[in-house]
């Protein structure tokens, strides 16, 4: 069994010491880094409300999840930071585009403050194809 790091630059960098992902060989699961509302583009925070924030944060977290041999369909649990509750509505209804058969389970909790002051954070844990995701 080893440990297995995933980076990729299709997902924002790291803004702090931890992985993007981690895989264990041998084992069928990934367990992903809180993505934030960051484009990996231009490394800069995405603006235009909570619901295009959601967006780029299931954006990232797509592709973190494919650059370790999985994908949004194999996610089996999320659990959502909101700094404010009031988002709950409008970040709900985007996430629902992105799990829209058989959603994971889910946990979601405000959080009084997140990284860089964003309004939203989430990560996953995921199935995996035991000889996929070797990272790029």
């Amino acid at each position: 069994m080893s440990k297995v790091i995933i980076k990729t630059e299709k997902a924002p960098k790291a803004v702090g010491p931890y992985s993007q992902a981690v895989r264990i060989d041998g084992k069928a699961l990934i367990y992903t880094a809180g993505q934030i509302p960051i484009d990996p583009k231009t490394n800069e925070l995405v603006s235009g409300g909570i619901g295009r924030e959601t967006r780029q944060v299931l954006d990232n977290l797509k592709s973190v999840l494919e650059a370790a041999g999985s994908g949004l369909d194999q996610v089996i649990k999320t659990t959502v930071f909101l700094s404010s509750m009031d988002d709950f509505a409008v970040m709900n209804e985007v996430y629902e585009q992105y799990f829209k058969n058989d959603p994971p389970a889910r946990t979601t909790v405000e959080a009084r403050r997140l990284p860089k002051g964003v309004r939203l954070e989430i990560e996953a844990v995921a199935c995996v194809e035991e000889e996929a995701g070797k990272g790029e």
